[in-house]
Order: C-alpha cells, then structure tokens, then sequence
C-alpha cells in the first residue's frame, strides 16, 4: 500500500486455507479427518462411495481432488467452493480489519456501499498521523472484498507514518495470501507532488 495507488490481491483458486475448509464442511454436514496435517474430506454426502480415499485433500492450504470420482463429485465441489467463498469473504474482513489495528488503524463503515453480485464488503481502514504540524493527520483507505475473498484498496494522500503502517499491515496480508498483490499508481494531484516526492527522499536515505 502506498499513496494514490489502488492494489489487488488476487486470490489463487486453488488455495483454501484450512481453517476456513474445515467451517465450510461443518455448515454442510460433510466428513473430514486431518492425518499428518492434512485435511482429507472423506464423504460428500452424495451417497458417493470413496472406498476409503479422500475426495478432496487440502495441504499446506493447497487443494487436491480425487480425479478417479470427479465427474460424480463435481456438483459437490462447486457447493464447496461457493460455501467457502462465502466464508472467506468473511474471514478475509476479519483479517483484514485486524492486521490494520494492529497497526493502529480504526474501522470505518462505508455507508455508500451497495452490495453487487462481484462485490460483498466494502469499509474504510483509518490511520491518524503523529508527525508534529502534519497539515492532513488523518489518512483513509478503501477496501472492497469480492466474492471470493479477493481484496481490491484505494488510497490517497497518506502522511509518512500512517503509509509506513500501512504498508507493514499489507506485508502482512500478503503472507497470508501467498502471492504478492497488483498495485496500480494513481495520478498525484498536483498540490500533493512535492510532499509525496519529499516523502519519498526520506524513505530513500532511510533504506540506506
């Protein structure tokens, strides 16, 4: 996260982390065990014998389904991938909103948001400055959540310690992720040129 910057993280499909599987099989009535940190889904509830083997295997977050039984399982994959889209979009609100507090941010609704079909959750991160004579302390970040948990931002002017924070909350969330996110730069306004370019001056002979 930076200033005037939008940024995607993109969620791999393959991936579900195995906490929010394992809700996702309890809302369904569904069968699991975990056998050395593996998540083994054994029973669909489709009257579909496994004849002992896992229908899907989930380990180190990354899913495997069993190919032999697909073409009879694939309806129930999809209930599963729609159930735990479902929930993630919630868990990923929830990280989120942690990761940030952590950082110091507060929570802000946003009250304009209407719900769509792609788009579940929208909110604000706040972050409020302590650099002395800062002329705007306060700095907003918008997120939006996806259907699938993918999380889209969007900020502005940011003052030096509150960007700082916020880049260490979305390091965080990359982790978590996997996979690094898509950041878009926005145009700078021209009254915040010299101030973002003063900013980055200092960042630069920090890092040296």
């Amino acid at each position: 996260m930076s200033r005037f910057e939008t940024s995607k993280f993109v969620r791999d499909s393959s991936i579900m982390h195995q906490n929010v599987l394992v809700e996702a099989c309890q809302s369904l009535g569904w069968k699991y065990h975990i056998e050395n940190n593996s998540l083994h889904i054994t029973d669909l509830g489709n009257n579909v014998n496994f004849f002992g083997e896992y229908a899907i295997k989930v380990t180190n977050n990354k899913v495997t389904y069993n190919t032999y039984y697909f073409g009879e399982t694939e309806g129930a994959v999809k209930q599963l991938q729609n159930r735990f889209n479902d929930l993630n979009v919630s868990y990923t609100k929830n990280l989120l909103i942690n990761e940030f507090k952590n950082k110091g941010f507060s929570f802000k609704r946003n009250s304009k948001f209407i719900e769509t079909e792609d788009e579940k959750i929208s909110f604000f991160m706040v972050g409020r400055s302590k650099i002395k004579n800062e002329k705007e302390p306060v700095g907003e970040i918008k997120f939006t959540i996806l259907f699938d948990g993918t999380i889209i931002s969007d900020s502005n002017y940011l003052p030096e310690d509150v960007n700082e924070k916020a880049h260490a909350a979305m390091d965080s969330i990359d982790a978590f992720f996997g996979s690094k996110r898509i950041m878009t730069k926005k145009e700078i306004p021209v009254k915040y040129r010299d101030r973002v370019s003063h900013s980055k001056q200092i960042q630069k002979i920090k890092r040296q």
